[in-house]
């Protein structure tokens, strides 16, 4: 079955338009509650919780939501301005029967959306999304008023998550003497982050910490590192730390101003696993993860293994493999050795901790992964064609890996959002790595202005 509504991370759009309107996210709302509600005798609990972003769309829908879920006889519990992960964690804390978070991650101030939890703190399964999809789709109805369900706000909400991310590693870390600076997005994480490695002896200074509703994600952040980098750089600090919008995502910056990103920052938790003598088996990338990434795991004696790209892709492969670290290029990483789904801080923490424990600096825990050049090109389409069927383009990929022999990547995937066709190549030679994705780029377009 295909899902009408449900993306691979929960439902996401312009706000005004689908569903990101009052009356469409009311409805969800209810839905959400009359399943949930169904439910009630596996679960022991009928209350969920809702937290959103700093997006000022978010206020509009966090009451259509509590309206939907009331009117569905289900109480809810408000956690306001929270990361995702955070919000994942008290739900399963506070032993809710789902957690919803308003959130569109890194997109812009004028995109919405919803993403849902079990009472685990985990993804909800593909069953209950197809429950919730036909009965949004039915006609609306209100439980009698003496069981409409009623909110409270829970006050203790960012201290709660304070501790529990400070909670992710040792005791006897300390950050002392420590200088970062912190860049907020202006999102979920601007209170939160600031407070969490103060709180463990850091030096913070922090930027994309004023949030107005508008300016989340605006030229700040995990996707744009530029400010970050210069701050570093101005405040002579140790190093960077950026999460997007929602903090569920996490890109650092090295006291050389470079990018450090979700492969690197990858490699360096898997080298701290191992450091503890912890047996993590091995590590799970995507398929648009760095070849270095790869092979600098493979060099520390673990195993690697790539899943289709995007988080629950990512999940259902470590699942699969009894691994505890995975992550994507983008920075969300997953520890479910220390938390239950992607999540920035503690992601920062791990990382944190490392260097305090071994004395140096995030330049030389970096240094054992040697990324190779990756380009990528995106060829649009013209219609429904699908050039990646042509022999021609076939050929052209042989060609190409025959030329990296071996020391590098071709890899042709559709988006799953526009219509193109993305041509990655990667190898040691960057001007080789360039031409190859550059003659596959053209005989993609070719093929696909011939079907």
């Amino acid at each position: 079955m295909i899902k009408k509504y449900f993306g691979t991370d929960g439902i996401r759009g312009k706000v005004g338009s689908g569903l990101m309107t009052p009356e469409k996210v009311l409805k969800l709302g209810w839905a959400v509650g009359r399943v949930l509600a169904s439910q009630k005798d596996a679960t022991g609990s009928n209350r969920v919780v809702i937290g959103k972003d700093t997006r000022i769309s978010g206020y509009m829908f966090e009451s259509a939501l509590e309206a939907g879920l009331s009117a569905a006889g289900v109480d809810v519990d408000l956690l306001g301005p929270m990361p995702t992960p955070g919000i994942a964690y008290l739900t399963r804390t506070l032993r809710a029967s789902a957690g919803i978070v308003i959130s569109a991650s890194h997109n812009p101030f004028y995109d919405n959306g919803l993403k849902f939890f079990s009472p685990e703190g985990k993804k909800l399964d593909d069953e209950i999304e197809y429950a919730i999809e036909a009965m949004f789709e039915s006609e609306m109805s209100i439980v009698d008023s003496s069981a409409l369900g009623k909110a409270q706000r829970i006050v203790d909400a960012h201290g709660r998550y304070v501790e529990a991310c400070k909670a992710t590693i040792p005791m006897s870390v300390r950050f002392n003497g420590l200088k970062v600076v912190l860049d907020c997005s202006n999102g979920a994480t601007y209170d939160i982050a600031p407070k969490v490695f103060a709180e463990l002896g850091a030096e913070v200074i922090a930027i994309g910490d004023k949030p107005d509703g508008l300016n989340i994600n605006l030229n700040c952040g995990s996707t744009h590192p530029e400010q970050l980098i210069a701050r570093v750089a101005i405040e002579n600090a140790d190093l960077g730390i950026a999460f997007d919008g929602d903090g569920d995502r996490v890109l650092m910056v090295d006291k050389k101003g470079e990018v450090v990103d979700g492969d690197e920052l990858l490699y360096i938790i898997a080298r701290s696993r191992l450091s503890e003598g912890e047996d993590i088996g091995g590590v799970v990338g995507t398929l648009m993860t760095n070849l270095g990434m790869e092979l600098a795991v493979k060099d520390l004696g673990l195993e690697f293994a790539r899943s289709d790209v995007g988080d629950r892709y990512v999940l259902e492969t470590m699942n699969e493999k009894g691994w505890v670290i995975g992550g994507e290029s983008s920075g969300h990483i997953i520890c479910i050795d220390r938390t239950t789904t992607g999540d920035g801080i503690v992601s920062a923490l791990q990382v944190m901790a490392y260097l305090a424990k071994e004395k140096i600096t995030l330049h030389e825990a970096k240094s054992g992964m040697k990324k190779f050049p990756q380009i990528m090109i995106n060829v649009s389409l013209p219609g429904h064609a699908d050039p990646m069927q042509s022999a021609v383009v076939q050929q052209a990929v042989k060609q190409a890996e025959s030329k990296l022999n071996g020391r590098g990547r071709v890899l042709l995937r559709p988006s799953g959002t526009e219509p193109l066709i993305r041509v990655m190549v990667e190898g040691e030679d960057e001007l080789l790595v360039s031409q190859l994705a550059k003659n596959i780029a053209t005989e993609v377009e070719q093929a696909a202005q011939a079907a």
